[in-house]
């Protein structure tokens, strides 16, 4: 089959012929229908996250924001039948540890992260294997299509929890959005959908203008003001009430801490580069005295699916307006190089194989 394969860090990934794999006694094999291309797959590319032990090793196929069909079914899988339209969530949990018995199985003691370790190859492929599979793969409503379950994938379901869950967003809530790639774009249309006032905070005026058609009530565009903290406090009439660093660079995460008013919370969401290394430099005192909260948040617990699925039935959300454009296996080199320079609008998914 074919597959996107991570040759060498920096490198343009290698389209190449690889095994068709064969599912072990716990596993399935999901055929690949739709996969995004998410920033964390360009962190992996570009070889990060050794400070944290989790660099992505060499010959890898990326890819983790997929949906599909089940093609292969191991002889202990009880649920899953081939032919079941299936997601599986970028977190692989064993559904054992005492955070998956309890729900939150994005915080698996043994997680194992889909497209970005040596044993769980991605989705940027024809096919590939899922861990656990009768608790990690989640079955697709009828009316929810593979491409917007792919949009649906990684960013936009780890903005709703940290919207939803860490901050516990409320109606009427001002919310400064900073970096409004694919996961802050999901920010911006779930906070509109959820009653709250979106301020989309960006550097590239097509990104402002997408978050604007997202549901962004204000904008701030950084290049063009000399404290963007203190636009959105002007904004917010004093500050807002949640915000959320959907980047990862250190200018960005001071920036959503300083733009908050009191009692505000900052959601920190993007993962960092090789410059900052996992340290941001914080204004401890001024949170302090602020009593402003600091939350982390990976991906979704596998239990609030059911939620967003019945929000999109409702229409309440719609992932697939976040999609940017759609694309074939061949074109992901390229679109992943593109994200050195921010240059990808929306969430790109590859559904051509």
């Amino acid at each position: 089959m074919r597959a996107a394969v991570l040759e060498e860090h920096g490198e343009p990934l290698s389209i190449t012929d690889v095994e068709y794999p064969e599912p072990n006694p716990d596993q399935v094999v999901v055929e690949t229908e739709a996969c995004g291309i998410c920033r964390s797959d360009w962190h992996a590319w570009q070889g990060d996250w050794s400070w944290i032990g989790a660099s992505v090793p060499e010959g890898q196929i990326l890819g983790h924001e997929p949906a599909g069909v089940v093609a292969a079914v191991g002889e202990d899988v009880e649920t899953l039948r081939e032919g079941d339209r299936v997601a599986v969530p970028f977190h692989l949990g064993d559904g054992t540890c005492p955070h998956c018995r309890e729900g939150r199985a994005n915080n698996c003691e043994t997680v194992v992260p889909l497209g970005l370790s040596g044993v769980a190859p991605g989705a940027f492929a024809e096919a590939f294997p899922v861990r656990e599979a009768d608790f990690n793969c989640v079955r697709l409503p009828d009316d929810v299509g593979f491409t917007e379950m792919a949009g649906l994938g990684c960013r936009f379901m780890t903005a709703y929890h940290a919207l939803a869950d860490r901050a516990d967003l409320r109606p009427g809530d001002w919310v400064a959005v900073h970096g409004c790639g694919g996961v802050g774009l999901s920010a911006i249309h779930i906070a509109d959908a959820l009653g709250a006032h979106p301020i989309a905070v960006d550097v590239l005026e097509d990104k402002l203008e997408r978050a604007r058609d997202l549901g962004a009530v204000e904008t701030v565009d950084v290049s063009a003001v000399d404290n963007p903290a203190q636009e959105v406090k002007a904004i917010a009439d004093g500050g807002a009430d949640v915000s959320i660093d959907a980047l990862g660079i250190a200018e960005t995460c001071r920036n959503s801490i300083a733009c908050l008013g009191t009692r505000g919370s900052h959601v920190q969401v993007g993962l960092t580069t090789g410059e900052e290394q996992g340290r941001i430099e914080l204004p401890v005192d001024a949170m302090t005295m602020q009593e402003l909260d600091f939350h982390g948040s990976f991906g979704m617990p596998l239990v609030r699916y059911g939620e967003l699925f019945r929000l999109i039935a409702q229409g309440t959300l719609e992932p697939s307006a976040i999609i940017g454009e759609t694309l074939s296996l061949e074109a992901a080199p390229e679109t992943l190089a593109a994200m050195d320079d921010y240059e990808t609008v929306g969430i790109p998914v590859i559904t051509e194989f």
